[in-house]
């Protein structure tokens, strides 16, 4: 049966998928991998000697794996990142220097889902795979597609939110519009990895229902409908077994139930057996926990290596599983560019910056506005834009996402291009990054090893810094308007393990208060201030409750690319209608979040997932608790009118029919979201679980009709004692609206 996810959405002739088809032919699969030829490949096989084979099964550098030189079989190369082609390592372990390696920084991931924009998915791919093909490399690291349970994750803003069926919608075309470049998308992190605290050693405790409901389908997506052709496996276990050679994730689920027919890679350093990674569907181990010298590794001594040929040579393993991971590789390599010729790629063209703008503009989301925005330029004299924010710079941060941006549009340079000579801008920093070295003097290491406990200990003062504060206070006094930047960061310079400290690799945030003395900053901003708009960055929600309710306007960010400040400024001023959607629920504190209410997090040793299928708004809208803002959540400068829905049955699929008309004054773009109930059900089911959504651009007082056709999967759960997908007749509510909690047309129908 297939899964709970996918079926189509149309409007206007459109599919849900719809930067699959006119326009981008052959999106799905580049022409090569229509040619792969089995025949050869196991032709290939037969000429290689087992030493060979096993040289394909591991790193030959810290970016490759081997090849076969004798049979002019390359190695494989690959690159991070998620958002932009990361920096050039060569053979060794640390990044090249003086070497040509900018890239376009797009939009990171998390903003891509807050668009909402199922062509931006293939566009964004496309970018990526471009330039991943003119810097040589095969294989892509991304999309991060593993679902947002805690806000605490220090990687959350890779990822594309909370909901299972927007992140499989969004990744589908990512990875479709990469892979027609020739270069393979690697969806990551295969499976349930949803903290960096402990990851290396963390025991996900959690039912099948969870896994297949929640955190298999984004991967599923991938898998079936996107063709990808590599998959990257995580370093936390479930239920008792590391998840990169995991029997019943790889074997039974993915190249089993799935029929995927790529590669396993391993992420860096998460094979921890050998025989299991030869039996349990590994086919390629990158990085490694034996290596101890970075700066001399001893790729021979890898688990998949020495080890795994001395099981094949002793009989203890068939020689056949060997062939399979070998076999997969190579037709990955005929896949790719690595043994097909794709054509030249290109790096920062004006193409790709114009990518990276209109994924900003439209991820960007307005979370509150009495009016104060858009900005009227010909109304303020004096601008004082403040925070540390506004002139950071993300690209070349956050741990193995980080980007060699070619440039990087701040905030305050966004706004001083826009607005020229006729607004006077004055800029305050306001607060700044900063720690007490003190705290750290006993701490060593990266901070996946510390534990909970430790990393407690070294929480960044939040105090603010008083003479920065009173200067902003001052400009703020005298200015017209105030525009204040700040929130998360992915992390700064000095901590004793590098750019790591909140929204990075190998982090997680401790709690969502705002650091370094932000709140009490804003509170006073606002007090000086009436005019205050307050713009956020960062991969995830901050506390709210003592400065939302005093701020006339809020503008969440994320970290939105080489072009933000651009996209920042144009949505400020006006110039840009926002039109972003939150992919997560934006609560006040992170234990009111289910993970924290009901499941672990982080856990110790194990982590209990007790909260099962009721992540994100599934939680927050069944059980009625209060949200700050509520998932699929977005403001416009414009207001639309939802009417006339219309469900036709055939069989078991609904085909839903709705109107969206733009009531405003001027264009705009919403997001119809289509949510399913199933009030009858014989076992527990949310409130509400989105299967379709579609983003209309609508001029002032334009209708238009939207199409979403509903399949049996849309209806379906997997039962927790039979363990399959089952379709139960009965009756079920259709729900249609523009966030979880904003439905404005509901109908049921009998199936």
């Amino acid at each position: 049966m297939r899964n709970v996810l996918f079926m189509l959405v149309a409007i206007t002739g459109s599919v849900l998928f719809s930067s699959c088809d006119a326009g981008n032919e052959g999106a799905g699969t580049s022409p090569a991998a229509n040619e792969v030829s089995e025949a050869k490949i196991d032709s290939l096989i037969a000429l290689m000697t087992l030493e060979e084979k096993i040289g394909m099964l591991h790193a030959s550098s810290s970016f490759t794996s081997g090849g076969v030189p004798r049979l002019n079989i390359p190695e494989l190369v690959f690159s991070d990142g998620p958002h932009g082609v990361r920096h050039e390592h060569g053979r060794g372990w640390h990044a090249l220097e003086g070497y040509d390696d900018r890239s376009t920084y797009l939009p990171v991931g998390i903003s891509l889902a807050s668009t909402w924009n199922q062509d931006f998915g293939y566009r964004y791919g496309e970018v990526l795979g471009n330039e991943a093909k003119e810097r040589g490399k095969n294989v892509l690291l991304g999309p991060g597609i593993n679902i947002l349970r805690s806000p605490l994750n220090g990687r959350n803003f890779e990822y594309m939110g909370e909901d299972p069926f927007l992140a499989g919608a969004m990744a589908v075309g990512y990875v479709r519009g990469l892979q027609a470049q020739g270069v393979a998308a690697n969806a990551k992190h295969y499976a349930a990895n949803n903290q960096e605290t402990d990851r290396h050693n963390i025991d996900v405790q959690i039912s099948k229902r969870a896994l297949h409901e929640i955190y298999f389908p984004a991967f599923r997506a991938v898998v079936k409908d996107g063709d990808i052709w590599s998959i990257m496996g995580a370093y936390n276990k479930i239920n008792g077994q590391y998840t990169t050679h995991h029997e019943y994730l790889n074997n039974v689920v993915l190249k089993g139930e799935w029929g995927f027919d790529g590669v396993v890679i391993s992420d860096w350093a998460s094979v921890k057996d050998t025989r299991e990674a030869l039996l349990f569907g590994t086919d390629i181990e990158m990085g490694t926990e034996l290596l101890r010298d970075f700066d001399n590794p001893v790729y021979e001594e890898f688990y998949m290596a020495r080890p795994a040929l001395e099981m094949i040579e002793s009989g203890e393993i068939d020689e056949s599983y060997v062939d399979d991971k070998v076999r997969r590789i190579l037709r990955l390599m005929y896949r790719t560019t690595a043994l097909t010729d794709h054509g030249p790629g290109q790096r920062n063209v004006e193409e790709h910056q114009q990518v990276a703008l209109e994924v900003a503009r439209e991820g960007i989301v307005l979370l509150k506005n009495d009016g104060l925005l858009p900005l009227e330029k010909n109304e303020i004299r004096t601008l004082a834009v403040i925070g540390h924010n506004a002139t950071r710079l993300f690209a070349e941060r956050g741990g193995s996402s980080q980007v060699p941006a070619l440039y990087e549009i701040t905030p305050l340079e966004g706004i001083m291009n826009l607005v020229g000579d006729d607004v006077e801008v004055v800029y305050a920093e306001g607060y700044e990054p900063y720690y007490d070295e003190s705290l750290f003097s006993d701490i060593r290491g990266d901070a996946a090893s510390q534990s909970r406990e430790n990393l407690r200990d070294v929480e960044l003062a939040r105090s603010a810094n008083e003479g920065l504060m009173q200067e902003a206070i001052e400009l703020a006094e005298r200015a017209d308007a105030v525009i204040f930047v700040g929130g998360w960061i992915h992390g700064h310079e000095g901590m004793p393990w590098g750019e790591g400290t909140y929204d990075a690799e190998a982090r997680d945030k401790l709690n969502l208060k705002l650091i370094f003395g932000q709140e009490e900053l804003i509170q006073r901003i606002n007090a000086a201030n009436e005019n205050t708009a307050v713009v956020l960055m960062g991969g995830s929600n901050v506390e709210m409750e003592n400065w939302l309710p005093d701020t006339r306007a809020y503008v969440h960010a994320w970290y939105p690319g080489m072009e933000g400040g651009r996209a920042l400024a144009e949505i400020l001023f006006g110039e840009v209608n926002p039109s972003g959607k939150l992919p997560m629920t934006f609560a006040n504190s992170h234990e009111d979040y289910p993970s924290h209410s009901i499941g672990e997090f982080p856990g110790e040793g194990t982590v209990d997932y007790a909260e099962g299928i009721y992540v994100g708004y599934r939680y927050f809208d069944t059980y009625e608790r209060d949200v700050f803002f509520p998932f699929g959540f977005g403001l416009s400068y414009t207001s639309f009118e939802f009417s006339d829905l219309n469900l036709s049955v055939d069989g078991s699929k609904v085909r839903v029919r709705a109107t969206v008309t733009n009531t405003g004054d001027r264009e705009g773009a919403e997001v119809a979201q289509v949510y399913v109930h199933a009030p009858d059900a014989s076992v527990d089911r949310p409130i509400r679980e989105l299967k379709g959504f579609q983003k209309v651009h609508l001029e002032a007082g334009e209708s238009k009709t939207i199409e979403v056709e509903l399949d049996e999967s849309s209806f379906s759960y997997y039962h927790p004692e039979e363990l399959r997908w089952v379709m139960e007749s009965g009756t079920y509510q259709i729900q249609v609206g523009n966030s979880s909690r904003d439905i404005f047309l509901t109908e049921n129908v009998d199936l």
